[in-house]
């Protein structure tokens, strides 16, 4: 098997991080910009965008994310949400995932046979771009996992870190020195799941 298949099978989803680093930040942020120049996007629209938060910028996000959820989840039931952020706190570093819907917007006026296809394929390439940082994580030895508090922390998020109004947030993927090892896969049958035809 191939080397890119075996790093695949490496990522998984590791919930159990700590903020003990393995790599310099200056590697993190060279590996999130390899990846955002490198994964493919349909009609070369390049629309994915990042912002990387490390130590205290990554303590303040889950902060943010916490106080918005104190606002939606009942306080009697909030103690395991609160032991979720304290978890993803306990990381280094996260990766925020947008994508610019000026690019898309300008691609729907500029293609209109594809207007309908343009944010389907937006999604598509920045899962794309998920997938290749978070395996590109893996490789280094850290441990991620992939979270959605998005729309709730929109808002938030773009006044902290003066993010422009057309980055519409799609996942957070907080990262750090696993502390855990993930559980067993389990797997559906592959022949449920695969059709060949030759």
């Amino acid at each position: 098997m191939s080397q890119f298949i075996d790093l695949l099978k490496n990522r998984r989803s590791v919930y159990g991080i700590s903020k003990e680093t393995v790599i310099s930040d200056e590697k993190i942020e060279e590996i999130v910009k390899e990846a955002v120049l490198h994964t493919p996007s349909s009609f070369n629209s390049q629309s994915s965008r990042v912002l990387l938060v490390l130590n205290e910028q990554h303590d303040k996000l889950w902060n943010i994310t916490e106080a918005t959820l104190k606002n939606v989840v009942p306080a009697e039931s909030f103690g395991p949400t609160a032991e979720k952020m304290a978890g993803f706190r306990a990381g280094y570093g996260t990766v925020l995932f947008f994508e610019d819907q000026a690019v898309v917007e300008g691609l729907q006026q500029q293609f209109e046979l594809y207007k309908d296809n343009f944010p389907v394929w937006s999604n598509q390439s920045n899962g794309m771009l998920q997938l290749v940082v978070w395996t590109a994580l893996a490789n280094e030895g850290f441990g991620a996992s992939l979270q959605h508090y998005n729309p709730l922390i929109d808002d938030a998020v773009k006044a902290e870190w003066n993010i422009p109004a057309s980055w519409k947030l799609l996942g957070q993927m907080p990262f750090g020195k696993p502390t855990v090892q993930p559980g067993e896969k389990q797997f559906a049958p592959a022949e449920n799941r695969l059709k060949v035809s030759k």
